[in-house]
């Protein structure tokens, strides 16, 4: 998409809807928002919506890394710690480890 052809006003309702799509569990959203509208809130000359789109870049910004820092944090734990849990770590565990109990 070319958001050199789209009007402001459409801009601002795009941004906004990835950054609330993020809330549903989608972090990829706020990740996709961050890159196509970056341009748009830090680099454009200024027109009318631009604080409002520079508004949901950065919390989308803070949302993905927020999301990043939690999916690191469970992943690092559950490959540490998988072993020692047992069946609980089995029920999560798409496929099992070969020679791990």
């Amino acid at each position: 998409m070319n958001l050199e052809r789209v009007p402001n006003e459409e801009k601002l309702s795009l941004c906004r809807k990835y950054y609330l799509g993020g809330f549903a569990f989608l972090p990829f959203l706020w990740l996709v928002n961050v890159v196509w509208f970056f341009k748009e809130a830090f680099v454009k000359p200024a027109y009318d919506e631009q604080p409002q789109i520079k508004t949901y870049v950065k919390r989308s910004a803070l949302g993905l890394l927020f999301w990043i820092a939690v999916l690191t944090t469970w992943i690092t734990i559950f490959q540490h710690l998988r072993g020692q849990w047992g069946e609980v770590s089995d029920y999560l565990s798409f496929t099992i480890p070969l020679g791990v109990e």
